[in-house]
């Protein structure tokens, strides 16, 4: 009995020990539960150093304060107390609240970068860009650039204070000054590798800073420094004629915002830059995206997209000197057969010599401005056979017009205009031309209905219409 008694005691103890710890847990006791992790707007509203950035994300437009509490992953670069205040010093505002609140909503937001991003993360990629939540020409997302050489820095106005500050939804890194929106002008100052064309901007005629610094939109294509070495080959920027510098830098600005989606797009063609050429007709650039980005068939895109408040920039490899008719020839694909027909089927005369002169009274006569009507790949196909050297080089002086720049808008429309070829013989361009053609041109030969099919790709020394045929020059002569 006694043995059955002290099981029964032991039962009992046991029992009540369990529903003690059953109780205990109820009540709070045991393992203390796991404390979530803040988000980025709890974290900053803890830290006491980001009390005006918390205001000015509750004031701001676009429920800011709701943004960065969703899921992310955000990037933020928060701008101390102290920042804020030198922020609003220097651009004229006693307080936050006289800051529009559309525009405090694209200052914060080109502080928020839709990704987590790490301080090792920045210094492995030692420089570049990232994209932020603000919107920028054309809507497209503005770029910040940042440089770890020496710390983490922010368009060169920024640095960071505190790195890698925790949320549950991004990273948190403190930084010592306010972003301004940039421009395109703001991101060429910014990165040291765009020196170079900094100076040169500065040094040519024009005010060419005051232009970029305008609304646009533009394009600009963007040498690097190491472009800008190659360019001059040991001369000193300062012994360019300010004058050429000029056109040379305006050769790579478009009025216009270009992605370089939209070139991808389109595949290849060409455009105009803000440089003049003859009769100050706009000059034009050739792009191809067979293998990366090209342009005029010599300078490759670097760094693509590189968004401003009034523009993009492409950097690029090499600078894009004024373009000649031959520019034009060699790097379009479509005229292969043509490059080919001017140089080794015709060792004789050396066209490419002749048609990139820019200067006139040369010995032989042959001057520019030249307009040449350029056949196609499909157009000399077309012929039964590519004639020998003494006869292709009479049809190839037919396709040239000397000493005019003469542009479709130069032409009759509607109506006829002849033109004296170097070869000799006239030829006659119609206005408008028949089916799909722009125009229709008469060969010395007669043979009529030859397709101007594309116009006015203008050189520095000259224009080029592209044919879908190849005129023939009168053989009775």
């Amino acid at each position: 009995m006694k043995t059955k008694s002290n099981l029964i005691k032991s039962l009992f103890v046991a029992l009540a020990f369990v529903a003690f710890s059953c109780s205990d847990d109820d009540n709070g006791g045991g393992t203390p539960p796991v404390e979530e992790t803040p988000n980025i707007v709890e974290v900053a509203l803890a830290t006491p150093e980001l009390a005006s950035l918390v205001a000015a994300l509750q004031a701001a437009d676009g429920n800011l304060v709701d943004v960065l509490s969703g899921d992310g992953p955000f990037t933020v670069l928060a701008p101390t107390n102290a920042a804020f205040t030198t922020f609003l010093a220097s651009n004229g505002f006693s307080s936050l609240d006289e800051v529009p609140t559309d525009v405090l909503s694209q200052i914060l937001l080109n502080h928020v970068i839709s990704a987590n991003i790490t301080s090792s993360d920045l210094t492995s990629l030692g420089a570049g860009y990232a994209s932020t939540n603000a919107a920028g020409v054309e809507g497209n997302n503005i770029s910040v650039y940042f440089n770890a050489a020496n710390g983490v820095r922010f368009n060169n106005v920024s640095a960071v204070s505190t790195a890698d500050v925790t949320a549950s939804n991004g990273t948190i890194h403190i930084v010592d000054a306010v972003i301004p929106i940039p421009s395109i002008l703001t991101h060429a100052a910014a990165n040291a590798d765009f020196s170079s064309l900094v100076v040169a901007l500065g040094a040519a005629d024009g005010n060419l800073i005051d232009v970029l610094a305008g609304d646009g939109p533009f394009t600009v294509l963007a040498p690097n420094n190491a472009a800008f070495e190659t360019f001059l080959d040991g001369a000193d920027l300062g012994g360019i004629n300010t004058a050429v510098l000029s056109q040379i830098l305006l050769n790579h600005v478009l009025s216009a915002a270009i992605p370089s989606s939209a070139l991808v797009e389109s595949g290849s063609g060409y455009s105009n830059t803000n440089a003049t050429g003859p009769n100050d007709k706009p000059l034009s650039i050739y792009f191809d995206t067979t293998d990366g980005v090209q342009f005029n068939g010599i300078s490759s895109v670097l760094t693509a997209d590189v968004v401003g408040s009034n523009g993009i920039i492409h950097a690029v490899d090499t600078v894009i000197d004024i373009p000649t008719v031959v520019t034009f020839a060699a790097a379009d694909p479509l005229f292969s057969t043509l490059v080919e027909a001017l140089t080794t089927l015709t060792p004789g005369t050396d066209f490419v010599s002749i048609l990139s002169r820019t200067e006139g009274s040369n010995a032989d006569g042959i001057n520019p401005e030249f307009t040449v009507f350029a056949p196609t790949n499909d157009a000399f196909a077309d012929l039964a056979a590519i004639p020998e050297e003494v006869v292709l080089t009479q049809v190839l002086l037919h396709h040239v017009v000397s000493e005019a720049n003469i542009t479709s808008t130069d032409l009759n429309n509607p109506g006829d205009t002849p033109a004296t070829t170097l070869e000799g013989d006239d030829i006659v361009i119609t206005l408008p031309g028949t089916g799909d053609n722009i125009g229709d041109v008469t060969d010395g030969a007669g043979n009529t209905g030859k397709g101007i099919i594309a116009v006015d790709v203008q050189a520095g020394n000259g224009v080029i219409h592209v044919l879908n045929s190849v005129l023939i020059p009168d053989t009775t002569n």
